[in-house]
């Protein structure tokens, strides 16, 4: 049974409570390549200023048990693709919260207008994290060797993933196609 879960627009007040939430993940090491010393302050600014739209995800008794930013992955000529980060408290892991986080995330991708959404360093230990992109739709591009350096594992690759958000024609190459003028 899927756990009754409200994903709303994050509000300045929800600052606390989204703190405790990144707080631990961040300072473990595992699956974010910020300084495990990261301060709340530079938290603040990585995943509320710096994003487009910042969601969170409250339970039935109102507690958040997750969140999600979206941002243009790039700038200028890049902006049309999206990135997203995602956290689910420990204690609510395995309920689906991760996978209804990434649909709705792809969702408000989708109207904002982006085309594409890449995940950049998705480190190969996450598991978890990895199953649930490829239930939802994304495919791995390519492995970067050694490019994470887990807080207990030590070098460990990571994974470039991504998925089209808008359909259009792609040539044999897997590039979009652009109508001749």
């Amino acid at each position: 049974m899927t756990p009754p879960l409200q994903i709303r627009p994050y509000k300045p007040a929800d600052w606390p409570k989204l703190w405790a939430l990144l707080q631990p993940v961040f300072r473990s090491g595992e699956t974010f390549p910020h300084d495990p010393a990261i301060t709340e302050g530079e938290a603040r600014l990585l995943w509320v200023n710096q994003s487009q739209v910042v969601m969170v995800a409250a339970d039935a008794a109102g507690a958040l048990v997750g969140t999600y930013y979206l941002r243009p992955n790039s700038l200028a000529l890049g902006a049309h693709v999206a990135n997203a980060g995602y956290m689910v408290a420990e204690r609510c892991r395995r309920q689906g919260i991760g996978s209804r986080l990434c649909q709705h995330s792809l969702q408000s991708a989708r109207q904002l207008g982006f085309r594409l959404m890449q995940f950049n360093l998705v480190v190969s230990t996450n598991i978890a994290g990895i199953r649930c992109w490829q239930r939802n739709g994304f495919q791995v591009v390519g492995t970067l060797p050694g490019a994470f350096q887990h807080r207990q594992l030590g070098y460990v690759d990571a994974l470039v993933m991504i998925q089209r958000l808008m359909e259009e024609p792609f040539d044999e190459g897997g590039n979009a196609a652009v109508a001749a003028g």
